[in-house]
């Protein structure tokens, strides 16, 4: 699992990554993977704002940039796959921003985060286990 998710790290924007994790985590009701990573993203610089609003990042304006709102619409629609398949416009948003090799590490790094919240959730990892 660790070298799975780290796979799609090395071809994707950190600040990105980060925000897909935390969102995912977010709908997911992980805990430990949001502590985690909302801890991460600060210190790689995040600001609390974007943090705090992430969760309604639809509603947040100019905050998050076209590239991240398109990844944020892309995180939501997998992880939210008993809504239904991926929808053909949320694709497309996302490709207009990411290149093919781009958006596979997007993609890799959305079933990743899913695939860790699932453990953690599954085994009640308390936020602040991480080792």
């Amino acid at each position: 699992m660790l070298a799975f998710s780290q796979a799609p790290a090395k071809g994707l924007d950190p600040v990105v990554g980060e925000l897909v994790k935390i969102r995912a985590s977010q709908i997911n009701h992980c805990a430990f993977c949001l502590d985690m990573h909302v801890k991460d993203a600060r210190k790689a610089g995040e600001s609390d704002e974007r943090i705090d609003l992430l969760a309604a990042w639809e509603e947040a304006g100019d905050l998050y940039s076209e590239k991240e709102r398109a990844a944020l619409a892309l995180t939501e629609a997998v992880t939210l796959l008993t809504d239904g398949f991926v929808p053909d416009e949320v694709y497309a948003r996302a490709a207009e921003h990411f290149d093919e090799a781009e958006l596979s590490h997007l993609v890799g790094a959305i079933v990743a985060i899913n695939a860790w919240n699932r453990f953690n959730v599954a085994f009640r990892t308390p936020p602040g286990a991480r080792a």
